[in-house]
């Protein structure tokens, strides 16, 4: 029997995050690794029996991938620390992901982030986003990025609509955009690929494996 991977999860505490840690948790597949800034965050999953790393992406996270197999990134600032958290944090985790030799590092990214300029309202945020997938592609690292639509927090039908450019905008559920992350970890799941997602009609796994 293959012994479970360990998955570090930045942004554990987000609303999309605490859904990929327990996508993890109910898998035989995986053992997730929640990575968080405090001691709370800390006390909450270790109720949950979840392994936890205390670490800042604004500061060194060399530590915080030692031991982990994979990453996926579900980190945010929401807007308030752009530069510091979802670009250069992003950054510095997949750094440090390769220097620990890491076998898949899962990126969640957003759909106008190969164009920022598409969005006034957005486009700071989407630029930060750019610039962490640009690190991602150029590195050493085998990874999937994933961009969804707008997140919801309406219940998830395990199906979506997925292309490397869907050249339409859309919504998509967080509880789906959760699971095609951790379909993703997996080594043949889109590797090396950018993919755009929004809700659709084709099962998760099987839209994983058509492109």
């Amino acid at each position: 029997m293959n012994q479970a991977k360990h998955v570090l999860v930045a942004g554990a505490n987000g609303t999309t995050g605490r859904q990929i840690i327990n996508l993890l948790k109910d898998s035989s597949d995986y053992q997730p690794i929640a990575m968080v800034r405090k001691q709370d965050q800390v006390d909450y999953f270790q109720q949950q029996n979840v392994s936890t790393v205390l670490a800042d992406l604004e500061d060194d996270v060399s530590q915080a991938v030692k031991g982990s197999d994979k990453v996926i990134f579900a980190a945010g600032s929401k807007g308030k620390n752009l530069i510091a958290v979802d670009q250069e944090g992003a950054k510095r985790l997949i750094d440090a992901a390769q220097e620990a030799g890491v076998e898949k590092f899962v990126m969640l990214s957003s759909m106008g982030a190969d164009n920022p300029a598409i969005s006034d309202e957005l486009e700071d945020y989407l630029r930060a986003k750019q610039s962490a997938d640009d690190h991602l592609r150029v590195s050493q690292l085998d990874y999937s990025i994933i961009r969804p639509g707008m997140l919801t927090n309406n219940e998830g039908n395990n199906h979506i609509e997925l292309s490397p450019q869907l050249n339409k905008q859309g919504e998509i559920p967080r509880a789906d955009v959760a699971k095609t992350l951790v379909a993703a970890l997996d080594r043949n799941v889109l590797p090396k690929q950018i993919v755009e997602i929004l809700s659709g009609d084709v099962a998760i796994d099987e839209a994983v494996k058509s492109v």
